[in-house]
């Protein structure tokens, strides 16, 4: 490793889908480094495949995770997403789908570094120490998303009040607005290029990568709050 390099703060993404949190931690000043269970050759960054929470492990048992300033984790909590408890409740699903957010919090608590764990609105059990909208940082989508910040805190920027509607179908009404939704097929919602246009997203063009994705921009901000909250404990 470079000089240069090794002064460079290193952030760790797990359950790191396509690559939306990371390449905003990129833009905040970041090298990456990807974990997912799944194959992900868009990934714009060092990745590596298999078990994310095995890997976590893995780093602190051998130490290697002290190379890293910041770990990020998406955990999966189907079971308990806005947009999909409803439906489970109704089919009678839910059983299949994995709340990995307590085993998660374990492991980022025992690494002793700073973490941010990133969920949709719903009802995961995660501190909402951070809400961000694409409003606040003028996107097309607006994408809710909470953070449980460990180890460090920002201050909770103001919700602006949405321009309008999602533009779609929903129950048997059509509405345009200024915001697409990203997620799902039919129903007046986002194409591909739409959702790339509306996230800021131009490296995967994978429709499924793409719902999964949160926006660069919550991510850059959060990591350039956390990088200047670090320079003035060591000013």
């Amino acid at each position: 490793m470079s000089t240069s390099q090794a002064t460079v703060p290193r952030a760790l993404d797990l359950f790191c889908c396509a690559g939306g949190a990371g390449w905003g931690y990129h833009l905040a000043g970041f090298l990456v480094d990807g974990c997912d269970v799944a194959d992900r050759p868009r990934y714009p960054f060092p990745y590596h495949r298999g078990d994310a929470l095995e890997y976590l492990a893995r780093l602190i048992t051998t130490g290697e995770i002290q190379r890293y300033s910041l770990v990020h984790a998406s955990p999966p909590c189907q079971a308990r997403c806005a947009l999909t408890v409803g439906t489970n409740a109704s089919q009678g699903w839910g059983g299949e789908h994995e709340d990995l957010v307590v085993p998660t919090r374990a492991l980022l608590d025992s690494t002793r570094l700073p973490y941010v764990m990133e969920q949709p609105n719903g009802r995961a059990r995660i501190r909402k120490d951070l809400t961000l909208c694409g409003e606040m940082f003028g996107l097309g989508v607006l994408r809710h998303r909470n953070f449980e910040l460990g180890r460090f805190g920002v201050v909770q920027p103001a919700h602006p009040r949405h321009r309008g509607y999602v533009r779609g179908h929903r129950h048997g009404v059509r509405r345009d607005g200024p915001y697409v939704a990203a997620y799902g097929k039919g129903g007046g919602k986002a194409t591909v290029q739409e959702m790339q246009t509306a996230m800021g997203i131009t490296w995967t063009d994978v429709h499924e990568e793409l719902t999964e994705a949160i926006p660069p921009a919550y991510t850059k901000w959060i990591g350039s709050a956390f990088l200047s909250c670090r320079q003035e404990v060591f000013a």
